[in-house]
């Protein structure tokens, strides 16, 4: 009935000690919470009401006691996964000695608006022969903490109670389903043309428990599939990559939650290296990523979720005035907590992590990363409010007595330094800021001078402190001769004028130190440590481009895409040694450097063809 894309290709799954491939799971949602579908039919991953929340099913983190909704044939099978085309809408294809079924997953919506509660479908589907199915839900939430009872409702009508919150499980027919102790299950044998519908609703304790009817949850597949459809038509993007441009937006569009923000990724501590411990709370949002965002929505003519973005950001800002933090958490508030989860973490690394500590650093580059957001928004003719220009130049006023100090620099580290990358972030609000008083956007008062003069300042001090002659190119910061590949970002600032062959001759470098194929490192040293970071691979991608090195860039673009899986879903980071996806998973600025890279490399292809 649907056309469908990104097609797996059937095989047996596969788990190590109770745990799938990072890169095995199909990721469904609907802005609030995302749920990961493995290709064996587990739902190991899902945080309801909201990104943030505790997990309700976290068998990703922990195989043995995480909680997992569980859906495959009882015989053995092989199956792959495809998303329904231009739609967070998922599909299973199971295959067995005796049949085929198809297994829909959906985070429902109403069309492309969100449910009073929330809602989640699968629908099977028996596309020939008998197939024996069993399910089994087994809910543990709070990250297994919360306990919780079941109750039997009425034939096919359970609900599940805890203090975080009440799961009610609806099984019709032809299923035959049954609660025993905390988890309910069930299993039914379809023939041809049978289809069988599972839905689970989740509302927080105090709120009625809805009971939707079988109808109505079918329907809502199709309509959350048209919602997303409609939701994508919207771009305008018509360059190179894509296919890939289109699911990177629709990643996009899964990790904005509804208040504007963009969550960096709906997972915690999938880790960078197995058995490592940098492990890490990404279900937050970080004004470095709203920027990045605002570039690319821009870029494919979304408009309307770009200012959404910009909205959430300024309104969290409210909260620290006129300081910039690192990260928020979703509601704007501000992020204050890290602690450790009792869960055992993926394939036994640990620490699992609720929170994190990257808020209270410094992070210069968080000044720049905001300014150019603002600007960005106002090239297209939009206006900022008179308060929102004078908030945003009491930011920039407070970086004029700030920029000088040392920071935790874009890679959150432990180790504060004067970083090359920071201070080009300060060098952009600058520049961002002395262009948006001339554009009567901030009050004016003597700063747009002021700016100019602090943009010079910076720019100096980067020059000096900055270039290694023996490199033949920026460092990391000035105590060191390691590289950084966060300088590539300098083109995308503007930077890159200030540098004139300084920033080709960094370009350079990087590719010879942090550059293996398609793999690059973040900096220096990372090879012992961690993954290639895939965002890392894209910003080279753009600098090629920005530097007319139109092949090169194409070369690497080719190869870096691949770094998707089979439903095109990028993680942070990849094994160069083996291609297994680590760490947080799908990545927003995997996704979002991959629709920049894109975005710059038409535009240098056009502009070269112009020549």
């Amino acid at each position: 009935m649907m056309a469908v894309q990104s097609r797996s290709g059937l095989r047996e799954p596969v788990r190590a000690e109770g745990y799938a491939p990072i890169g095995d799971y199909g990721a469904i949602g609907d802005g609030r919470a995302v749920a990961l579908v493995a290709r064996d039919g587990a739902i190991d991953w899902l945080c309801w009401p909201t990104h943030d929340s505790g997990s309700v099913f976290g068998a990703i983190l922990d195989a043995s006691r995480g909680g997992s909704f569980r859906l495959a044939p009882v015989e053995g099978f092989e199956s792959e996964q495809r998303y329904f085309d231009n739609a967070n809408v998922l599909e299973t294809i199971f295959s067995t000695a005796t049949g085929t079924v198809r297994v829909t997953d959906a985070i429902t919506m109403d069309g492309g608006r969100i449910l009073p509660w929330h809602e989640l479908v699968r629908r099977v589907e028996c596309l020939g022969g008998q197939v024996a199915m069993q399910w089994s839900v087994d809910p543990r939430f709070g990250y297994a903490t919360a306990a919780h009872t079941i109750e039997t409702i009425d034939q096919g009508f359970f609900c599940a109670s805890s203090a975080a919150g009440q799961l009610a499980i609806l099984a019709w027919e032809p299923w035959h389903a049954l609660h025993s102790g905390d988890s309910v299950a069930g299993e039914a044998v379809l023939k041809h043309g049978d289809r069988a519908t599972l839905a689970l609703t989740y509302t927080v304790t105090g709120e009625p428990v809805p009971r939707p009817e079988r109808d109505e949850v079918e329907d809502r597949i199709d309509r959350t599939t048209a919602g997303w459809r409609e939701w994508l038509s919207a771009h305008d993007y018509v360059g190179p990559w894509r296919e890939h441009v289109e699911r990177s937006l629709l990643v996009l569009r899964l990790l904005s939650a509804p208040s504007g923000a963009l969550v960096a990724a709906p997972t915690t501590s999938l880790p960078e290296r197995i058995g490592g411990d940098r492990n890490f709370d990404y279900r937050h949002s970080w004004p470095r990523d709203t920027a990045f965002m605002l570039d690319a929505l821009l870029h494919c003519g979304l408009r309307e979720p770009a200012h959404g973005a910009l909205t959430w950001l300024l309104d969290a800002l409210d909260d620290t005035h006129p300081r910039v933090n690192p990260v928020y958490r979703l509601s704007g508030e501000v992020l204050d907590h890290e602690f450790e989860v009792p869960l055992a973490g993926y394939r036994g690394s640990k620490p699992v992590r609720d929170g994190n500590t990257a808020s209270g650093q410094l992070q210069l580059g968080a000044f720049g990363d905001l300014l150019h957001a603002a600007w960005l928004y106002t090239e297209l003719g939009n206006r900022l409010d008179p308060l929102t220009g004078a908030h945003l130049a009491e930011t920039v006023d407070l970086l004029t007595a700030t920029w000088e100090n040392e920071d935790s620099g874009i890679w959150e580290l432990p180790d504060r330094h004067h970083y090359t990358a920071s201070k080009m972030g300060c060098w952009l609000a600058f520049d961002r800021g002395a262009q948006l008083v001339a554009q009567g956007q901030f009050p004016d008062d003597g700063r747009r001078h002021a700016y100019i003069e602090q943009r010079a300042r910076v720019a100096d001090w980067i020059e000096s402190n900055c270039w290694s002659d023996s490199r033949g190119s920026y460092t990391q910061h000035p105590e060191t001769e390691a590289l950084d590949v966060a300088t590539v970002l300098m083109g995308r600032m503007g930077y890159g004028k200030v540098a004139g062959e300084r920033a080709e001759r960094t370009l350079d470098a990087i590719r010879r130190e942090l550059v293996h194929g398609p793999y690059v490192y973040r900096y220096s040293g990372m090879e012992a440590e961690e993954g290639a970071f895939v965002a890392c691979s894209f910003w080279v991608v753009e600098g090629l481009a920005r530097a007319g090195r139109i092949e090169d860039a194409c070369e690497l673009m080719d190869e870096a895409v691949e770094f998707a899986n089979h439903l095109g879903l990028m993680s942070e980071e990849v094994d160069p040694a083996t291609g297994e996806l680590l760490g947080n998973f799908p990545q927003a600025l995997s996704h979002l450097a991959l629709i920049n890279a894109a975005s710059t490399f038409e535009a240098a292809q056009r502009d070269g063809d112009s020549e």
